[in-house]
């Protein structure tokens, strides 16, 4: 049976203008266009951090990749557990390792983990997760699809480099789980696992020594992951799994269930976790994740997350959250050095990141957004959507009003519940407490003017003390 795909890229053999080699010098261009270089490369740019296994197998990890891409292009997975309905930047590094892999001639696969999501990876966790309704495992897996298919085609539009690119599949491990009765798939899997070891992983036992145990359903989670790997060798050939550097023990028991039931050697690759100035893991167990998805984490608030990185921290971030070839970052580096204090490093890092995760709209965004609030520009305000000014001032009233002939700056202020009644309020414009599009009002009499306090997209900015504001929309002007 062919396992059911919900939906796949397959970009394959195209060809763009932009040769990204002619950038890098001699000796990292020659590791940059072979295969074997590509373990390499991304080793150096810090995006692979462990191999598995290192040395012992019949053919070594870069002999596979050194067969020739075109002739032998190799495929690889990556499973992401629909936990939440959105990605978030914890998961980034995964995909720009899949990213990189497919831009070097070898097939991917996104792998959704509908079905493993119910048991919850105990992998880097002190306890258990909260369980999670199977209607609600289906849309996240639905929603996390749909990004992973938005990243993939934004990656695909926006980053091409000239090289002929292998495919992009997203597929859902419930699609051959769901079929599979209990009693049967212990008595044809179960057999091939030893408890010693999969007890001796290092996840199992900080989970065992910690004061809440460990559930069946968490422990049984290794398992299913290692059979993961399994099917998509069998279907796929995959013989690559990539993870976070927390996975290593999980496609440990892959390798070893696979090399059992076929005498085939398979192998793992791992990336760094990218952790919090605090030192926590980046996640949504942790309560400090920044989403993918737009609902959750504007592409403004995406953009300046990574603004605001530390100037220690954002040349090892433009290595692995960007495309961009090592010299470019040491040039980009030189420059921020001399002028630390315009964040050019930061804003180049943050305008890679946005794109790819937004397009290149969600970036025109963020830097509208970024204009409009932190340069008080009144070109940024005019052609913000309604959208755009919402998830700018989140926690600011949005309100619609017809505008009366006549309407004043103090019957707005009153309309939008921004003052108190009565000589109060009134002394908050008088004394300079209130603007309207960032400039400041004093006399509350001042009827509104069209371009001035009302913009062109029939919006007014209003903005209370120092940090309260109101939106309005205008309607029929």
């Amino acid at each position: 049976m062919a396992a059911p795909i919900f939906r796949s890229f397959s970009w394959g053999r195209w060809s763009g203008t932009l040769n990204l080699s002619v950038f890098l010098p001699l000796g990292l261009r020659k590791a940059h266009s072979g295969p074997q270089g590509l373990l390499a490369a991304q080793k150096a740019r810090g995006l692979f951090k462990d191999f598995f296994p290192e040395t012992g197998t019949k053919i070594e990890l870069p002999e596979l990749f050194d067969r020739g891409t075109a002739s032998f292009p190799q495929t690889i997975y990556c499973g992401f557990d629909p936990t939440a309905d959105s990605l978030h930047v914890g998961h980034l590094l995964a995909l720009l390792g899949l990213f990189h892999l497919q831009r070097a001639g070898h097939n991917v696969i996104a792998l959704v983990g509908g079905a493993t999501a119910r048991l919850g990876d105990p992998s880097g966790r002190t306890k258990e997760r909260e369980a999670l309704e199977t209607e609600r495992v289906r849309a996240n897996a639905r929603a996390l699809r749909l990004g992973l298919e938005a990243l993939a085609a934004n990656h695909q539009e926006l980053f091409t480099d000239g090289r002929s690119w292998g495919s992009f599949t997203v597929l859902d491990n419930s699609a051959w789980y769901q079929k599979q009765h209990l009693v049967d798939f212990l008595a044809a899997v179960g057999g091939h696992f030893r408890m010693g070891t999969l007890l001796s992983r290092q996840s199992v036992q900080l989970r065992l020594k910690s004061a809440e145990g460990m559930s069946l359903a968490e422990f049984f989670y290794q398992v299913l992951q290692a059979y993961d790997f399994y099917y998509l060798f069998q279907r796929y050939g995959c013989r690559v799994q990539l993870g976070g550097s927390d996975q290593l023990g999980n496609i440990m028991s892959g390798y070893e269930f696979i090399n059992k039931l076929t005498g085939e050697d398979v192998f793992g690759i791992t990336v760094p976790l990218i952790t919090s100035t605090t030192g926590a893991k980046l996640g949504k167990s942790a309560g400090n994740a920044v989403w993918l998805n737009r609902d959750k984490t504007s592409p403004f608030e995406l953009y300046q997350f990574f603004v605001r990185q530390p100037d220690d921290s954002v040349e090892r971030y433009l290595k692995l959250f960007t495309f961009l070839p090592l010299p470019e970052i040491d040039h980009i580096m030189q420059l921020h050095v001399k002028e630390p204090e315009r964040r050019g490093a930061q804003k180049r890092l943050a305008a890679e990141v946005t794109k790819l995760v937004h397009g290149r709209e969600g970036l025109d965004s963020a830097k509208r957004c970024t204009q409009a609030l932190y340069h008080s520009s009144i070109d940024a305000l005019e052609v913000m959507s309604d959208q755009e000014l919402k998830e700018l001032f989140k926690e600011a009233p949005f309100s619609e009003f017809f505008l009366d002939p006549g309407t004043s700056v103090l019957d707005t202020c009153r309309k939008a519940n921004a003052i108190p009644d009565g000589p109060r309020g009134y002394r908050m414009i008088t004394e300079g407490g209130v603007s309207i599009n960032h400039r400041q009002v004093t006399n509350p009499e001042s009827v509104l003017v069209v371009g001035q306090h009302i913009l062109k997209n029939g919006l007014s900015l209003l903005k209370i003390g120092k940090r309260n504001f109101y939106i309005i929309k205008w309607l029929q002007l």
